[in-house]
């Protein structure tokens, strides 16, 4: 029998790059639909890059939206090398707050992160800055 043992991650990551592009803009049925793709570099305990590509929903009300992504992470995590694929899941609401996720697509790893599987979330700070944290085992 393998044990796995539970890692935690946790840091900043900056986005670099963001190219988004509208695809169905129907003010009247008052959502507007855009895909972006986005470049980030992480600090903390995962160091490294990534690209992602989102499809976004955002309401009239500005503080309402969702997204959902697959983004590939490329670098270390716990001093190992190599390369995974986070998928995200979010939502803003105007009431509720935000509920950004993101989970590690299995079998997606490659290099010494080849086994790793994971959970994790990304906050948002006043100012606009992104944190996360990552539950994984390798």
């Amino acid at each position: 029998m393998l044990w796995h043992m539970t890692e935690y991650a946790k840091g900043t990551f900056t986005i670099d790059g963001w190219d988004q592009e509208t695809f169905d803009e129907a003010e009247a049925e008052g959502a507007t639909l855009a895909q972006a793709t986005v470049t980030k570099t992480f600090t903390g305990d995962l160091t490294g890059t990534s690209s992602t590509r989102i499809l976004m929903c955002t309401t009239q009300v500005e503080t309402s939206a969702a997204y959902v992504g697959f983004e590939r992470f490329s670098g270390t995590a716990g001093g190992r090398t190599g390369t995974f694929v986070l998928h995200h899941s979010a939502t803003a609401d105007a009431d509720a707050g935000q509920a950004l996720h993101w989970a590690i697509v299995p079998d997606s790893g490659t290099g010494d992160l080849r086994t790793i599987r994971g959970t994790g979330q990304i906050t948002v700070d006043a100012d606009g800055g992104h944190a996360y944290t990552l539950e994984y085992t390798l």
